[in-house]
C-alpha cells in the first residue's frame, strides 16, 4: 500500500523542532514572550524594514483587522475577489458590512481590473463608494497590480491585499504582501512556510502596528482596563518560535516549489487540451505555492483525474469555487463574466509539498500517463 500524497503538508527540519522544545521549555507558551517580536522583525527583514509586521493567530484575524483599521462597520461596502478562499470575505461579514464580488483575469486569475473600475464606478452613480478592496494573490501568483494600483489612488479606495498564498511572490521585482495598504500574510499548516496556524498584519508605519497589537490583545489598556471591543488574535509564543525557524528557509521553499512547478510542465506538457498555469510575463515571479491546471478534453475531465489520482492515494483539489455563488452568499452583487465558473469546472490543484519526492512524482506521472493510452 502507497502512502498517501498530501496536496501541501508541513515541511520541517531538525533546527524547528529543536528551537520548539527550548520554547516549551522555557515556560512562555502564551501570548506573551520574547518570540513574538523576535519573529515579527525577522518578517520585516524579509521586507527590508519598509513594512511593519504583527504577528496574529491566522491570516482570517489579520483581514478582520485590516478592515477594523479602516473603520468598516455596517451599511459599508466592500470589494472583494470572488476568486478565493471563504475567509477572504468573511471577516467582511464580520464587521456588518457588504461584499461586492469581482471578476478574475484570465492571465493570472485575480481580480479584473476593467470588473473592479466598473463596479466602483456603479456604486458611485447611487452615491455608495466602496470603503475598501480586497485583492487575493491566488494560489502564489501577483495580481496585475499596476492596474490595481492606479484604480485604487485614482478613486482614492483603500485595498487589502491577501497574500496568504504568496508569500515570496513578486511583481516588477516588488514582494507581494507589499502592495496593500495592510497586507495579511498565512502561516497555516499548508502554506509554503508554516507555524502551525498564525498569519500576520503588515503596516505601513509603527503607529499602525502598535494599534493592531492592542486590538489583537483584547484592547487592554492596563491589568483590568479595556478601551473598546478587542479581541483574542496574538500569535503565541510557542508558534512564533516556530516561524523564527522556518523564515531562514523562505527562499529554499520557494526554489522547491518552483522546481516542482518545472516537473509539472514536464508531465503535462503533451497531454493535449490540459494546461499549467503559468507566469504571464518576466513581470511575474510566483512562489507556485500550488500547481494548478486545466483541462479542456473531455477525455482528460477534472472528475475523470480526480477519481484516478483518488484511487491511487493523491490529494488534489478542484479549484475555489466562486464566493458569489456560495449559498450564504447568494444575492450579492458581482461584476463579471463567470469565468471563475469555468475555473472552478475545469481546474485542479495538484500536490506542491516542497518536500515531494522523486517517487512521489513517478506516482503522479504514472496518473497522467494512464491518460495517455
Amino acid at each position: 500500500m502507497y502512502s498517501k500524497i498530501w496536496l501541501s503538508k508541513p515541511h520541517f527540519e531538525t533546527d524547528d523542532l529543536d528551537y520548539f522544545k527550548t520554547t516549551m521549555e522555557s515556560n512562555w507558551i502564551s501570548t506573551v514572550g520574547p518570540n513574538i517580536a523576535s519573529f515579527e522583525r525577522s518578517i520585516e527583514d524579509v521586507f527590508n524594514k519598509n513594512l511593519k509586521a504583527v504577528a496574529l493567530n491566522s491570516g482570517t484575524s489579520a483581514i478582520h483587522l485590516a478592515l477594523k483599521m479602516l473603520h468598516i462597520g455596517a451599511g459599508d461596502e466592500v470589494i472583494c475577489q470572488t476568486f478565493t478562499f471563504c475567509a477572504t470575505v468573511n471577516p467582511i461579514l464580520y464587521c456588518g458590512a457588504t461584499p461586492i464580488f469581482i471578476e478574475s483575469e484570465q492571465e493570472t486569475w485575480n481580480m479584473c481590473p476593467v470588473f473592479l473600475e466598473e463596479a466602483i464606478k456603479d456604486r458611485l452613480k447611487i452615491n455608495k463608494k466602496p470603503k475598501a478592496i480586497i485583492v487575493v494573490d491566488s494560489y502564489g501568483m501577483p495580481a496585475k497590480w499596476d492596474e490595481l494600483l492606479e484604480i485604487s489612488n485614482r478613486y482614492e479606495i483603500p485595498i487589502i491585499e491577501d497574500s496568504a498564498e504568496a508569500f515570496g511572490s513578486e511583481y516588477k521585482g516588488r514582494l507581494c504582501g507589499s502592495f496593500g495598504n495592510y497586507s495579511i500574510l498565512s502561516f497555516n499548516g499548508n502554506k509554503i512556510i508554516t507555524t502551525s496556524s498564525g498569519g500576520a498584519l503588515l503596516c505601513k508605519d509603527e503607529q499602525d502596528k502598535e494599534r493592531a497589537i492592542y486590538l489583537s490583545t483584547q484592547a487592554k489598556t492596563t491589568s483590568s482596563l479595556y478601551g473598546e471591543v478587542g479581541f483574542n488574535y496574538r500569535m503565541s509564543n510557542v508558534l512564533a518560535s516556530l516561524g523564527i525557524e522556518q523564515l531562514k528557509v523562505l527562499n529554499k521553499r520557494i526554489e522547491q516549489r518552483r522546481d516542482n512547478h518545472t516537473k509539472y510542465h514536464s508531465l503535462v506538457s503533451d497531454l493535449k487540451g490540459v494546461k499549467l498555469q503559468q507566469e504571464n510575463s518576466s513581470d511575474f515571479y510566483s512562489n507556485f505555492w500550488l500547481n494548478c491546471i486545466i483541462t479542456n478534453n473531455p477525455k482528460i475531465s477534472k472528475s475523470a483525474l480526480i477519481d484516478e489520482f483518488t484511487k491511487h492515494h493523491i490529494e488534489v483539489r478542484p479549484l475555489w469555487f466562486p464566493l458569489h455563488l456560495q449559498d450564504y452568499l447568494k444575492g450579492s452583487l458581482y461584476y463579471g463574466d463567470n469565468f471563475s465558473e469555468t475555473l472552478f469546472e475545469k481546474g485542479l490543484c495538484l500536490p506542491s509539498s516542497s518536500n515531494l519526492t522523486n517517487e512521489e512524482f513517478n506516482r503522479i506521472g504514472d496518473v497522467f500517463n494512464s491518460f495517455k493510452k
